[in-house]
């Protein structure tokens, strides 16, 4: 069975945020997970490497859910 990209961002997420597992859901935002500034790099930086597409962290704001980069991810994956 192949892994949905919000598994995919979940599990790039809990490599580099501890966040608590009950609050990590598709609404949640990056602010609401309280990720920082140099965690939304690496974010960037992994969703690149490991998904295959660029998501500049300048993208990554603090109001964006799970929900909204999956969406982004899913789009750029669909455009190439």
């Amino acid at each position: 069975m192949s892994t949905t990209t919000y598994e995919q961002l979940v599990m790039i997420l809990r490599k580099l945020h501890d966040a608590p597992v009950d609050r990590i859901r598709p609404e949640a935002t990056l602010g609401a997970l309280d990720v920082d500034s140099l965690t939304t790099v690496e974010i960037s930086i992994r969703i690149e490497r490991d998904l295959g597409v660029a998501v500049g962290d300048d993208e990554l704001q603090p109001d964006l859910t799970l929900g909204d980069i999956v969406g982004l991810i899913d789009a750029r994956k669909a455009a190439v």
